[in-house]
C-alpha cells in the first residue's frame, strides 16, 4: 500500500463474510490479514509495520453504505496478481466490475474492477 495514505477504511454489514472475501482477493496481491477485532479486520504488506486497509461494521451502529465515486486502488506486482486478483475476488462473492485489460491511464495501467460483497468498488493496478 501506498504511504501517502495512513489508513484506509471500507464499511460491510457482514463482517465475517468481508473477511473472507478481502483474505482471498487481497492475498493475491501479497498483502495479508493483520489484524482480526470483534467489529473490524485489517490488512497490509506484511513488511509493513502498519495496517493500511480496514473493513470496518460503521461506528455510529448504522448500515454500511457504499460511497458513490469512491474506489481504492491497489498496487499489484504483476499483470498476472492482477487477474489472479479478479478471480479471487469473483470467486468469494464479488462482482465484475471491469476485465482485467490495459486502460488508457498510461501506456502500460494494466488493472481489473471489481465489487466487495457490501458493493465497495476496488481496483488493483499494475503499472510495468
Amino acid at each position: 500500500m501506498a504511504e501517502t495514505f495512513l489508513y484506509l477504511t471500507l464499511g460491510t454489514n457482514d463482517l465475517a463474510r468481508a473477511a473472507r472475501f478481502y483474505d482471498a482477493a487481497l492475498a493475491t496481491l501479497g498483502l495479508v490479514r493483520r489484524a482480526t477485532l470483534e467489529t473490524e479486520v485489517g490488512y497490509g504488506n506484511p513488511a509493513d509495520r502498519r495496517t493500511r486497509l480496514w473493513i470496518t461494521l460503521p461506528f455510529d451502529g448504522q448500515p454500511a453504505s457504499v460511497g458513490n465515486g469512491s474506489m481504492p486502488a491497489l498496487v499489484a506486482p504483476s499483470q498476472d496478481a492482477v487477474i489472479a486478483f479478479h478471480k479471487a475476488a469473483l470467486a468469494h462473492g464479488g462482482t465484475d466490475e471491469g476485465a482485467p485489460g490495459l486502460r488508457p491511464y498510461g501506456p502500460a495501467f494494466f488493472a481489473a474492477f471489481v465489487r466487495d460483497p457490501d458493493g465497495n468498488k476496488l481496483s488493483a493496478v499494475h503499472e510495468g
